[in-house]
């Protein structure tokens, strides 16, 4: 039989049981642990993720969690710990929700989890309320398997009492006792509970005693014809942890795991683990509607909502990952290269501390970059000069797929550079950035490292306006305010939560970039938040604060001009997206008014991209990666 990666999501809201909930995931993730009709489970095909929930009332916006999910993050990490090669995985996640169990059932659905680790630290004074609002309304219609787990000093654990009848939860229990068992170490007595008066045989328990045979953790099996309740808290006496399956729910019983359950767990004060098996469950009216693509709309008030949960969930600090450490672990644990490219043009400047400061930090010290290149697009000063100095790998942008031809612009470098950098993930910064810090480039790779679904990731900094002398405190990305943000908004609202679009930071998967169109000129960052949500998704896409940044500003000629780009490139792809012609031709060519002392004159000046297919189309670069061929790639778009 195949196997499959097993997800085990343990959401974490109390601290003090973390460990506990994290070691009966480990344990049940363990190689020798077997599952119900499964095979055993191997190394590296389990992964535990740790959830945490920012619950925001619902007066308020979702994206006022962004900020304490950001904390909550950290938080998660700590508890993780180092992430080391040889063990199960353990990956952190956080989601912003109305209520915790919602957010739970949401987070489940999404990573289509196997089974859900559910702490519980007692039963509640509230009268319709047995275990908790989060566990009660879980355990109504479970989105996976369930195991809550009230730890009473679980780590002294040596008797496990597994009382059973059969039937559709018997199964799941014997799995985590054998798991924990093994675990602990641990020995299981089995205690097979008969009602008084039944004569013959137990037929669901005559089913359950084939999946005994060879379970060498089972020391003792007991048979008792009493009532069930009595009889396992007696037994219970002798043993350091009770495991049962929920039991069925009389009709208006208010126990959501059922009355026999209930019984034991209040009359105990032992580690308690309870089970119960997914049943059908419709899960869309809990989750949040989310996009997937251009051709589902929503109405407004679910876009904002969606828009604000994403913002609430995607938007990261780069402090997160200031831990470089536990970085480099998790590239290597995934098997991942990651490359830095330098587009650059006469930056002479900038360029030799920016290559000194990665190449020292995030390839000597710490091995978080395989490779630093420049993409040179035809420096007149001593940029190349200085990058070969520094010992780095230098192309001129012009010059690669040559048969391809050359047009200006740094997106021409960054869609070329893909046929010269090697790494499987792939980050691009600006190059006349004068606060150069790592953080500019672990802070977009971090996202990627942590959660597997986000594709691409954009920066996002403080940026002051340069005036004369003087250094403003804000003022800059004066395009992104006035043209960028509010066409997103009229057109293309689902991205509207992006902080900074037109950001020169940002990293992204090889398979997703290889297989978006690039714009050559001004217009490349938005063509790609463009195409890479109609293709990807909102969640596939994250931003991540990176506190600061200083840069040559450009003067208001220059900035006019990139906006007349950008402007076009919403107008392509108003067209792609509705299949309409909006206008006969876009204009490219525009009147740039100039001064000088005697008056003022138009300037006529060509301004517009040029779009270049998925580079996976392109026959050379499927050679030289030894991927699929060019041909089939434009069979199935890129």
């Amino acid at each position: 039989m195949e196997l499959k990666e097993r997800k085990i999501i343990v959401p974490v809201a109390d601290h003090s049981i973390a460990a506990d909930l994290i070691k009966v995931a480990r344990a049940m993730l363990r190689p020798d642990a077997f599952s119900a009709g499964a095979a055993p489970a191997s190394p590296g095909e389990g992964k535990i993720i740790l959830l945490a929930i920012v619950e925001v009332p619902e007066e308020r916006s979702l994206s006022e969690g962004a900020s304490k999910a950001q904390r909550l993050r950290l938080k998660l990490g700590d508890i993780a710990g180092p992430q080391e090669a040889d063990i199960i995985e353990v990956q952190s996640m956080v989601r912003v929700s109305r209520q915790i169990w919602q957010g739970i059932m949401e987070a489940a659905e999404e990573q289509n989890a196997d089974i859900l680790i559910l702490g519980w630290k007692g039963f509640t004074t509230t009268p319709d309320r047995s275990y908790g609002t989060t566990i009660d309304e879980i355990m109504k219609n479970p989105p996976c398997d369930v195991v809550v787990v009230k730890p009473a000093a679980l780590q002294c654990c040596r008797r496990i009492l597994l009382p059973v009848r059969g039937g559709q939860y018997a199964e799941l229990a014997l799995q985590v006792a054998t798991s924990l068992a093994q675990e602990l170490p641990a020995s299981i007595t089995v205690m097979h509970c008969m009602p008084e008066g039944i004569s013959h045989g137990d037929e669901p328990y005559a089913a359950f005693q084939c999946l005994l045979d060879g379970n060498q953790n089972v020391s003792r099996l007991v048979t008792v014809y009493a009532d069930a309740e009595p009889a396992i808290l007696q037994e219970a006496a002798d043993h350091d942890v009770v495991i049962m399956g929920a039991t069925a729910r009389l009709d208006g019983a208010p126990s959501p795991l059922g009355p026999v359950v209930e019984g034991v767990a209040r009359q105990i004060d032992k580690s308690i683990v309870i089970v119960k098996t997914r049943e059908p469950v419709d899960l869309t009216a809990y989750a949040q509607p989310a996009p997937e693509s251009a051709s589902r709309p929503l109405s407004a008030r679910n876009l904002s909502i969606t828009v604000d949960k994403w913002f609430g969930e995607n938007t990261f600090h780069s402090r997160e990952f200031r831990n470089i450490d536990r970085l480099v672990k998790l590239k290597q644990k995934q098997g991942l290269t990651i490359s830095l490219g330098l587009p650059a043009l006469n930056e002479e400047k900038t360029i030799g501390r920016i290559i000194e400061t990665m190449k020292t930090g995030l390839m000597e010290k710490r091995p978080l970059l395989d490779e630093i290149v420049l993409i040179d697009s035809g420096s007149t000063d001593d940029t190349v000069r200085i990058a070969t100095s520094l010992g780095i790998p230098v192309y001129t942008h012009q010059e690669i797929l040559p048969a391809m031809g050359s047009y200006r612009g740094k997106g021409e470098a960054l869609w070329k550079s893909l046929h010269v950098l090697k790494g499987d993930i792939i980050a691009w910064i600006d190059t006349d950035i004068s606060n150069i810090h790592p953080g500019f480039v672990y802070g977009v790779l971090g996202p990627l490292l942590h959660e597997p679904g986000i594709m691409y990731v954009k920066g996002f900094y403080r940026r002051p306006l340069a005036l004369g002398d003087k250094l403003t405190a804000a003022g800059g990305g004066r395009v992104t305010e006035l043209t960028a943000r509010p066409l997103f908004n009229l057109f293309f609202p689902e991205l509207s939560g992006l902080i900074q679009p037109l950001s020169g930071e940002y990293a992204g998967r090889r398979e997703m970039l290889e297989r978006v169109p690039f714009l050559t000129g001004y217009g490349v960052e938005t063509g790609l938040l463009i195409d890479i949500y109609d293709r990807f998704g909102l969640r596939s896409i994250a931003q991540v604060d990176l506190l600061r940044r200083i840069h040559r500003n450009q003067s208001l000629l220059a900035l006019s001009q990139m906006a007349f780009a950008i402007i076009q490139v919403f107008v392509r792809r108003l067209e792609d997206r509705h299949q309409l012609q909006l206008l006969e031709e876009v204009n490219k060519s525009m009147k740039l008014i100039r001064d000088r002392r005697d008056g003022y004159y138009l300037d006529l000046k060509e301004i517009g991209d040029h779009e270049r297919p998925p580079i996976v189309t392109i026959e050379e670069y499927c050679k030289a990666r030894g991927s699929v061929s060019a041909t089939e790639a434009r069979r199935h778009g890129g």
